[in-house]
């Protein structure tokens, strides 16, 4: 056995895991807010390349989803921003705060690439450290965080649900070879998952609270343009409220889009003029409509939605051994250790598994976790409660490829570590709520 295998087994038998207890099917309750949080000072608040955005093009927002069923309760918050840092302190807040367990927060970015990052950076994680300017703005979004989580809970109604999927094509893997060796760029023949989750809140007179979708594609449309932004996310995520109505909140998660950018892509610079950033925007717009549009019509197409669930929640930490990223961005930094921490998480929801994992998790990873899940429908949010860096399966890193090159974990931890921890954990809560 290798030494990198011994930890990791080691490292799941001594993980921190934190259990809520799993509700047998009880009455669903259901709250959701949307909140601004576009910065009205925009210094030094661009992670991609430092500096500070020219100007807002949209406003960004908060949007947070209160569970509830039974004794055990559950949030899931969506952030337009790049990514958060460790959000340990802001979890726990919203513990003593609004009354929801650390185990059953998921806090997540779109990974939107027009907006700034929020939370700090973890020692041993490849990220964009922040300045003063990112600290004050993160204490902002935190407190908007927890008031959009205490009106939530306090709007929290009857509900019913329902859990599906269906398929979207604006994403491509990335990763592309060629007689200069390994590159980003288009490659149609890689892996890539079109798969599009759509969890589904109505009130029993069927007028809609929320939707809560997950996709894997990178957020960067838009980047290069040096304006805040929704990006294709933000576009989505409207057109589905838009086309709601009635106050429903839209959330946008993030599935295993470590390998996978949009199929329509400028690359605009910064340097970019008005027509070259009016051709992103456009570009944005169109392939987050195509993502709405297939949101609305999964949720209309739901005919059997359930009024109880079984709803519990759980959480662990598996440290890995570290590697040093290489030919990454001058300003990505990590803090030299021996070991990061890897933070899996599990909402599950009926016969769903919301899992969630705190890197950029590649496609081969995600076929896995639903090959061995115990359950058909099982979702994987990945960004959510910090951001290491890249999680490459370990057959990846054969190749030099940006992914393998971005990890911060050596191989042979990360992906047995999330396979498998999260297979245990939904294994150990059906068998919790027999």
């Amino acid at each position: 056995m290798s030494m990198v295998r011994a930890l990791v087994i080691a490292g799941l038998a001594v993980a921190m895991t934190s259990l809520a207890g799993a509700a047998l099917a009880e009455s669903l309750r259901v709250g959701a807010v949307k909140a601004d949080i576009t910065p009205t000072d925009l210094t030094a608040l661009n992670p991609m390349g430092g500096g500070d955005f020219a100007r807002v093009h949209d406003p960004i927002f908060a949007r947070a989803l209160y569970l509830e069923s039974g004794a055990t309760r559950a949030a899931i918050v969506s952030l337009d921003l790049i990514e958060v840092g460790d959000m340990t302190p802001l979890r726990e807040r919203i513990a003593r705060e609004v009354g929801v367990p650390v185990e059953g927060v998921m806090i997540t970015a779109t990974h939107d690439h027009s907006a700034p990052r929020i939370g700090e950076v973890s020692p041993g994680a490849l990220a964009h450290p922040g300045g003063s300017e990112s600290r004050a703005y993160t204490a902002i979004v935190y407190d908007k965080i927890v008031a959009s989580l205490k009106a939530a809970k306090a709007g929290a109604r009857p509900a019913r649900y329902g859990v599906s999927r269906g398929q979207v094509d604006v994403s491509v893997n990335r990763d592309v070879y060629s007689a200069k060796g390994w590159s980003l760029g288009f490659n149609p023949d890689g892996p890539s998952d079109k798969t599009l989750w759509v969890a589904q809140f109505v009130e029993p007179s069927g007028k809609p609270i929320a939707i809560l979708f997950n996709y894997a594609v990178h957020n960067v449309v838009t980047i290069g343009a040096n304006e805040v932004a929704g990006d294709l996310s933000g576009v989505a995520q409207k057109y589905v409220e838009d086309g709601l109505g009635q106050g429903a909140v839209a959330l946008w998660t993030m599935g295993a889009a470590g390998d996978q950018d949009p199929r329509v892509f400028p690359h605009i610079g910064k340097t970019a003029g008005a027509a070259e950033r009016a051709l992103a925007y456009r570009a944005a717009d169109a392939q987050g409509v195509m993502v709405g549009a297939e949101v609305l019509r999964v949720a209309r197409a739901m005919d059997d939605l359930s009024g109880t669930a079984r709803l519990a929640v759980e959480a662990r930490e598996v440290s890995c051994p570290t590697k040093k990223g290489v030919a990454q961005m001058d300003d990505m930094t990590a803090v030299a250790v021996p070991e990061v921490k890897l933070r899996l998480g599990l909402v599950l929801l009926g016969d769903a598994a919301l899992t969630s994992v705190s890197g950029e998790v590649v496609t081969n990873i995600y076929a896995r976790l639903r090959a061995e899940s115990p359950l058909s429908d099982t979702v994987m949010i990945t960004l959510a409660n910090d951001r290491i860096g890249y999680i490459p399966d370990d057959a990846a890193y054969d190749r030099p490829i940006f992914e393998v090159n971005g990890a911060p974990v050596a191989r042979g931890c990360a992906e047995n570590a999330v396979v498998g921890g999260l297979v245990e954990m939904i294994d150990r809560n059906l068998h919790r709520a027999e």
